[in-house]
């Protein structure tokens, strides 16, 4: 085997086969002929790709495997690393894009003249697209002799997914891989921020920059045509950005790798519009060497306020009047180390928004973030007397899987956009307000929307509770008319003492499918999450574009089980339901309505009892083995009789439920209303 060949590891193998890790032990232990590790450790070794390749397709084992899977293991297994190969496959992907027929005529050498003659192509295409200062290196012939293979299998893939699509998937995968490594801009708030950021509805920005672009989600989101500026810290990530820009669109692409706040790569670029997802809470942000900065017009930032330098580092890359949208910590718009900054950024009416999202909008998904939106000013023309803030909270429970993004962004622009245009907005208790400037510099510059708003309670009053007092009545009379009868003791055998089957012996027959939640998908689409069926309500969570393994879809009179927690949760999906992909730790039985009633087979899989002989127990956690579940064995008329009392504890159990969130909401209005003065004590 080469030197520089590439490797996978077991987990890879069994991914290729599309079988458990078990199965590939199995291999080892029975087949004398099953490649031999090449590295890693004893107990996880690596075996050369191409030889586990040859001895799958040997053995059959290989033909199913999509071809994104192969490609991916070729990443995977690169011997420089998944950067390297990721970098060489996006190049690659870019010279299909932009000139396909250079590629396919590139492509009918050998592997070893393809690495000779490619480096010249791509230096060509870089430079036109990235420009000759550009973060991404050309890989020279010995850098591209061992991702040959990978690169024609990554445009092989590119043919049918497309150029953008394939990269994509490739790095969605890579960051999936390294969660901890990278800081990711779900798409809602890049979308939203781009929104904010564009001066009008129907007019892109022509210039835009990212100074701390990540992995470029924040520019993606921007409509074109735009020339897209970015910078970011590490440098390996910076090349991917700008790969994954530059094959997005035809846009012009200057990416800069180095820290935006001490080597400013782009010190002279007036842009329309800045996006920014900064870090958070950095002390070591350069607060001793750059105490004399021309940046720092409003103030010189305290160490502890990185976000506030980062702020005025965005107001001195736009043009007079440009936007600028920053993702902030709730505690920028509070912290008394920062007041000076806030006020004379208020005073000069360069800070225009604050809008406070939900918790679970970005990370950290537990503190609900605020979106700063701030205009350069214009010499001569008057600053702005009031301040929008925006209260989205109303749109969670809380958790980054509940978010209504749609209401999210029509409630934030359906404030900004009149604002905007006028400078001020009617008013909307607990959802958004223009405050008179004046009002805010008091001592503590505090610009936390929630301090500012009334309460919603306002915006209804006592016949906004009435509403809910009725609704709640109704929902209380139909829990008495749905209550189970009082129980009483068979005199029959149970279930539990009849010949049973497991959920695995059901599979295995046909009787059923067993299907796993992966999270990942090609498109948006709804997604059924683990919270969703333990809240009984219709899907909530969504999944970016991208590559990702196809999503298992649902079906009305699927049952879903959550497999970790320990609780006994099983739901038929509905109507409401059917559609949704199905989320991570949930996994999907598709019961044959030939053999198996699914209220029945939801029933069983609920005893308590049997979860808890199917349940593992780790440190931490609690897991449910699906397949370890037990059903009595009756005919699929008996199995109807207990599927109908099933069906009718379920309905009770939603109307419960229902009556729960009415009577909290209610409560909660009596308590602001009688507080604030608009129910009569």
């Amino acid at each position: 085997m080469p030197d520089n060949a590439a490797e996978v590891t077991a987990a890879g193998i069994a991914r290729l086969a599309g079988v458990g890790r078990a199965a590939v032990s199995n291999w080892r232990r029975r087949h004398a002929d099953f490649p031999k590790p090449v590295g890693g450790t004893e107990t996880s070794p690596s075996f050369a790709l191409a030889d586990v390749e040859r001895w799958l397709r040997a053995q059959g084992k290989l033909a199913e495997v999509p071809l994104r899977e192969r490609v991916w293991q070729h990443v995977a297994g690169h011997p420089a690393g998944a950067v390297t190969a990721l970098l060489h496959a996006g190049c690659a992907l870019l010279l299909v894009r932009d000139r396909p027929s250079g590629w396919l005529e590139l492509s009918a050498v050998s592997d070893e003249r393809l690495a000779e003659l490619l480096p010249a192509a791509l230096d060509e295409v870089l430079t036109l697209r990235l420009g000759t200062d550009r973060t991404v290196p050309t890989p020279r012939p010995a850098e591209l002799a061992p991702s040959v293979p990978l690169l024609r299998s990554a445009t092989e893939l590119a043919a049918g997914a497309g150029a953008r699509q394939a990269f994509e998937f490739l790095l969605g995968r890579h960051l999936d891989a390294n969660p901890r490594q990278y800081t990711l801009t779900p798409p809602g708030p890049a979308s939203l921020m781009a929104e904010l950021a564009a001066p009008a509805a129907t007019v892109p920005a022509a210039t835009v920059l990212d100074p701390a672009c990540g992995t470029g989600a924040l520019l993606r989101a921007v409509p074109g045509p735009a020339a897209l500026y970015a910078q970011e810290t590490d440098r390996d990530l910076a090349a991917l950005t700008a790969l994954r820009l530059a094959l997005q669109s035809g846009a012009e692409v200057r990416a800069r790798a180095g820290d935006a706040l001490r080597a400013d790569a782009f010190g002279q670029l007036a842009a329309d519009a800045v996006l920014c997802h900064p870090p958070f809470n950095e002390r070591n942000w350069g607060h001793e060497e750059l105490a004399y900065d021309p940046r720092w017009e409003y103030g010189f930032p305290a160490r502890t306020e990185s976000e506030l330098a980062w702020v005025q580092h965005a107001l001195a890359r736009l043009r007079p009047g440009g936007t600028a949208v920053l993702l902030m910590p709730p505690a920028a718009a509070s912290r008394r180390s920062g007041r000076r900054i806030r006020a004379d950024l208020l005073r000069r009416g360069a800070l225009r928004a604050v809008v406070a999202l939900p918790a679970g909008a970005a990370p950290p998904y537990g503190v609900p973030l605020h979106l700063w939106v701030l205009r350069k000013p214009v010499a001569g023309a008057p600053a702005s007397p009031e301040l929008l803030l925006v209260d989205t909270s109303e749109h969670t429970d809380a958790g980054r899987d509940k978010l209504d993004w749609p209401a999210v962004h029509t409630a934030v622009l359906d404030a900004w956009t009149p604002f905007d245009k006028h400078g001020t907005v009617t008013e909307r208790p607990g959802a958004h307000r223009s405050v008179p400037v004046i009002e805010l510099l008091d001592d503590d510059v505090d610009l936390a929307p929630a301090r500012h708003l009334p309460p919603p309670a306002a915006a209804g009053g006592a016949e906004e509770l009435a509403g809910v007092r009725d609704r709640l009545t109704a929902v209380l009379r139909r829990t008495g008319e749905l209550t189970p009868p009082p129980a009483r003791t068979s005199p029959h055998p149970g279930p539990a003492r009849l010949p049973g089957v497991t959920v695995g012996e059901l599979a295995r027959t046909g009787a059923l499918e067993l299907l796993t939640g992966s999270g990942t998908a090609t498109g948006p689409v709804a997604v059924l999450t683990e919270q969703d069926v333990l809240a009984g309500r219709p899907p909530s969570g969504t999944l970016p574009e991208g590559g990702g393994d196809e999503p298992v879809l649902v079906r009305a009179g699927d049952v879903v089980v959550p497999v970790l927690g320990g609780g006994s949760i099983a739901r038929v999906a509905d109507a409401a339901t059917e559609g949704a992909a199905l989320g991570r730790n949930l996994q999907l039985l598709r019961p044959d309505p030939a053999a198996l009633d699914p209220w029945f087979l939801a029933g069983f899989l609920r005893g308590t009892a049997n979860n808890r002989q199917a349940s593992s127990y780790a440190s931490t956690a609690t897991r449910l083995d699906v397949r370890r579940l037990q059903l009595p064995r009756l005919p699929l008329a008996e199995q109807q009789r207990y599927g109908e009392r099933f069906r009718a504890l379920a309905e009770f159990e939603e109307a419960l439920r229902l009556a729960g969130r009415l009577g909290e909401r209610l409560v909660r209005g009596m308590y602001d209303g009688l507080t604030d003065g608009t129910v009569e004590a």
